[in-house]
């Protein structure tokens, strides 16, 4: 009986037609955290144009920005065999929403705000049904001490792991998906929560502060979290505030 062989996979092409850029870091993150490569369209046009030229296994479409209709491009001329699949984002996650989504062609469906590894374990499954064993999962993604493990749903630091609540793990991610960019308040808390909650003005800063207790991340010494007066919050690239990326394990 002859012996398998294995082979390092051939990172798989995600196209993200996603207008929002904190949204767009999150899952691109996701993504590129299951072995993904990924591009990102603002609108319908550039992403036929990626469509074309790049020829995507996966297309991430926010389907509350008017891009629907990017369902039926994705589709057109092509036979059955070798249509792109799709994970369709929304907020509304009604019962009518679903069923259109599905009745134009998507092949999964996710509901706003989601947990990143639902996204990542969605995003592998509708590839392997689409095209058999596709990507594998990096194990964590690393800045200083600090360890993000999407697949096990941890966080650690300095070898222990955090305690961390659903929404302080999914915060912590969002500031990580958009390392060395300024995150204000007001996207912070519609990602978290959605456009239409009311929160109080201050549930944002209160979070961050139970985040930065666990992380040993003083606000006035940070080595992860930065507070921007008057705006928001930044997560460091690397521990120390230097200049970098995260790192994959």
């Amino acid at each position: 009986m002859a012996k398998a062989t294995h082979q390092t996979p051939t990172p798989a092409r995600a196209l993200l037609v996603i207008d929002q850029p904190t949204l767009a870091g999150v899952v691109e993150l996701a993504l590129n955290h299951g072995t993904c490569t990924t591009r990102v369209a603002a609108n319908a046009q550039h992403a036929a144009n990626v469509l074309k030229e790049w020829q995507p296994q996966l297309a991430v479409i926010d389907m509350d920005v008017g891009e629907a209709e990017l369902i039926e491009r994705l589709e057109q001329g092509r036979p059955r065999a070798e249509r792109v699949p799709v994970i369709a984002l929304t907020r509304r996650g009604d019962l009518k929403t679903k069923l259109e989504a599905f009745e134009r062609g998507v092949d999964d469906i996710l509901t706003m705000p989601f947990a990143p590894e639902e996204l990542v374990a969605r995003a592998l499954a509708v590839m392997r049904r689409s095209y058999g064993e596709i990507g594998v999962l990096t194990p964590a993604l690393k800045v200083g001490e600090l360890e993000i493990d999407i697949l096990h749903r941890c966080v650690r630091t300095g070898g222990h792991e955090l305690q961390l609540t659903s929404l302080e793990q999914n915060l912590l991610y969002l500031l990580a998906a958009n390392a060395g960019k300024l995150l204000k308040r007001d996207e912070i808390l519609d990602y978290l929560w959605g456009p239409d909650y009311a929160a109080e003005s201050n549930v944002i800063d209160r979070h961050i502060r139970n985040l930065r207790a666990k992380l040993q991340n003083d606000w006035k010494h940070p080595r992860y979290i930065e507070t921007v007066p008057g705006q928001g919050y930044r997560f460091m690239p690397t521990s120390g505030g230097s200049a970098g990326m995260l790192k994959s394990s």
